[in-house]
């Protein structure tokens, strides 16, 4: 059957930095695990927010993070801002790793206790 990881966050951005985003998610088309990007239906505001939630095998893991790592490089706004995000990744055998996208770069690094009501994978 396959090992799977859970994965589910968001990342925060101005409207250019969205259509960059989205070209990343476009080139990395799948036709399955690229179904797990969202927006909501009708922006609003000013931050624009995107999505990510699906349970994808462990070898489909990497595919995942290299897009978030190339969304994380998109240049900063006129103001400065960069992409910002938070993901949680849980792992069926390794445990839960959180996933932070600042300061152009992707940090990863195991959750503490305070998240374990999120793993509650087939309770």
């Amino acid at each position: 059957m396959g090992i799977y990881v859970s994965v589910r966050g968001w990342l925060e951005c101005d409207e250019q930095q969205l259509a960059a985003a989205q070209e990343i998610i476009s080139s990395h088309e799948d036709g399955h695990y690229s179904n797990g990007w969202g927006t909501p239906r009708r922006h609003v505001n000013w931050t624009h927010y995107m999505f990510y939630g699906a349970d994808i095998r462990e070898s489909g893991l990497d595919w995942l993070v290299h897009q978030v790592r190339e969304m994380a490089r998109i240049p900063a706004n006129e103001d400065g801002d960069r992409v910002v995000g938070l993901f949680h990744a849980s792992h069926e055998m390794d445990g839960t790793t959180e996933w932070q996208v600042r300061e152009g770069q992707l940090f990863m690094s195991p959750v503490d206790s305070r998240h374990g009501y999120l793993d509650r994978l087939d309770e």
